[in-house]
C-alpha cells in the first residue's frame, strides 16, 4: 500500500511519516512517500499531477495549510490558494487516478456559537478568512472526487512545529504572570493522536474494501478532537503543571483568565470548538483524543529532546 504524505513538515504530517503503520494496517507492506511544502505546493497543479501520476498512491493525506489565522485576514489570496485551490487540485488528481482522499479540516469551519459540543452536521459559517477559506476546500474537495475523508480537528499541539504548548512553555520559563483568553472553548487535539485516527480509518477502508464493493457509508466529513473540553487558560494552566512536574520549568506563571473582547486579534475565534467525536466512533470505533495523556507524551519528548 502506498501512502502520499502532503504537507510532511508540519505538525501531523511529520508525525504521519513517523507512524509505525504495521500496528494498523498488520497484513500489508506500507510504504510511506512524504513530500514538504518545499518538494510539492499543492497549488502548483502541473507537479501535483505529475508526481502523483509517478507515485501512483493508494491513498493521499493533505496535511498541509495556511494556517497563520491572523495573517490569513491581510493576506486571503494565499490562504484560499492552499486551503481551497490547493486541495481541490489533490482531489481531482486523486478521482483521475483512483486514490483515496484524507484531507484535514478545522475547527473554524463553523461559527462558533453555543455551549454544545459541535456535529458534522451543524450549521457551518466561519467568521474570519481562515475559516471561510478552510470551509471552501471543504466543499471542493467534496465535489471533485467520491472516495475522499474529510476530517475536523481542533488546537492542535505536538513536539514538532509551532504550538499553543509550546508558547505557553516558552512565556512561563520567563514570566511570572500571564493573561490567557477563559471564554473559547475547545478539545486540545495531539498531532500523535489525530495521526493515528488517520491511520485506524485506512485500516477500517482496507478491511471492509476487501469484503464489498460499496464503501459509501464510510466517505464523508468526520469531527475528531480531545477530550475534555477546556478553555485556553485551562489548557495552560494544565501544560504548566505538568511541565514543572517534568522540570521542564522551575515554576508555574499565574494565569489570569480574560475575555476574547480583553485579547482583540485581526480575526475572529470561535468562542464555541467543542466538536462532537460521536460519528467517528460509530463509524470508525475511534474515542477522543485524551489530550491529558497527550500532553505527558510530548512533554516528555521534549524533555528528552533538551
Amino acid at each position: 500500500m502506498r501512502i502520499a504524505v502532503i504537507g510532511s513538515g508540519g505538525q501531523v504530517g511529520s508525525e504521519l511519516v513517523g507512524l509505525d503503520w504495521s500496528s494498523y494496517l498488520a497484513e500489508h507492506k506500507v510504504e510511506v512517500i512524504s513530500f514538504t511544502r518545499a518538494e510539492l505546493h499543492v497549488t502548483n497543479e502541473a507537479a501535483v499531477r505529475t508526481t502523483l501520476s509517478e507515485v501512483k498512491p493508494d491513498w493521499v493525506i493533505n496535511a498541509s495549510a495556511y494556517t497563520a489565522v491572523d495573517k490569513a485576514e491581510s493576506d486571503s489570496v494565499a490562504a484560499y490558494s492552499v486551503n481551497a485551490t490547493g486541495p481541490e487540485i489533490l482531489a481531482r488528481c486523486c478521482a483521475e487516478l483512483g486514490a483515496k482522499l484524507i484531507h484535514i479540516s478545522t475547527d473554524y469551519i463553523y461559527p462558533g456559537e453555543g455551549s454544545t459540543p459541535l456535529t458534522e452536521d451543524d450549521a457551518v459559517g466561519p467568521t474570519c478568512v481562515y475559516g471561510a477559506s478552510k470551509l471552501a476546500g471543504e466543499l471542493l474537495v467534496s465535489r471533485a472526487c467520491k472516495e475522499y475523508i474529510i476530517l475536523r480537528t481542533a488546537w492542535v499541539y505536538g513536539a514538532s512545529g509551532g504550538n499553543f504548548v509550546k508558547t505557553m512553555l516558552r512565556l512561563g520559563a520567563d514570566r511570572k504572570h500571564l493573561t490567557i483568553v477563559s471564554d473559547q472553548w475547545g478539545g486540545p487535539t495531539s498531532a500523535v493522536g489525530i495521526a493515528g485516527a488517520i491511520a485506524t480509518m485506512i485500516g477500517v477502508v482496507t478491511d471492509q474494501d476487501a469484503g464489498s464493493d460499496d464503501l459509501s457509508h464510510l466517505w464523508g466529513t468526520y469531527n475528531f478532537s480531545g477530550e475534555p473540553h477546556v478553555n485556553w487558560a485551562q489548557f495552560a494552566q494544565a501544560i504548566f503543571s505538568e511541565a514543572r512536574s517534568m522540570g521542564l520549568i522551575s515554576s508555574e506563571p499565574i494565569i489570569e483568565p480574560i475575555t476574547t473582547e480583553q485579547y482583540p486579534t485581526p480575526a475572529k475565534r470561535p468562542l464555541n470548538s467543542r466538536l462532537s467525536n460521536q460519528k467517528i466512533a460509530d463509524v470508525f470505533g475511534l474515542q477522543p483524543d485524551d489530550w491529558r495523556a497527550s500532553l505527558r507524551d510530548m512533554l516528555a519528548e521534549l524533555r528528552e529532546k533538551r
